[in-house]
């Protein structure tokens, strides 16, 4: 086994071995813990099924339009490709030219589409994130939490808080 890939398997057996040592402790001494799926919640949660309806009727036009073009071009490519044999030489090489161009360009607005579509995405998903934020710190300190997770291996569903933050998100609270 490579020596780098035996001193990360330490580093995750010694983190998870500390991590589950100070769980134990904080149950200990009465320690309220909770866990909270935050990809279920931007996968499942009313506020972000809207924000996703958002976008899509946001940029459904501009989609339709880029497949739409997409279409024409490929039948104009089908075309010269037919017809090419018969046409003579300065024809085909402008017809070839502007189908090249023609490309061209709709890739670029294809890519254009594409890199404002994930911007877009990113800046509502970052909204909803600094929501969801708030609403887990507010359950946190209303439900005097001492710590919340929301990443692990296994979670109990006695500690599981995500349908608590889901609703309370989803109400607006």
């Amino acid at each position: 086994m490579n020596t780098s890939i035996r001193l990360f398997a330490r580093h995750v057996a010694l983190a998870a071995t500390l991590m589950l040592a100070a769980i134990g402790a904080a149950a200990a001494q009465d320690t309220k813990v909770g866990a909270v799926n935050v990809e279920r919640i931007l996968r499942d949660s009313n506020t972000a099924k809207a924000v996703s309806a958002k976008l899509e009727q946001d940029f459904s036009k501009r989609e339709r339009d880029l497949r739409a073009s997409s279409d024409q071009l490929r039948q104009a490519v089908e075309k010269f490709e037919r017809e090419s044999p018969t046409l003579p030489e300065s024809q085909r090489a402008t017809r070839q030219r502007q189908l090249v161009d023609q490309e061209r360009d709709l890739q670029r607005r294809q890519r254009d589409f594409q890199e404002e579509l994930n911007l877009r995405r990113n800046e509502a998903l970052q909204q909803v994130v600094e929501k969801l934020n708030r609403v887990i710190r507010s359950i946190a300190e209303a439900e005097k939490y001492d710590l919340i997770v929301q990443e692990a291996y296994y979670v109990s569903p006695r500690v599981d808080i995500t349908d608590r933050v889901m609703s309370q998100l989803d109400s607006g609270k």
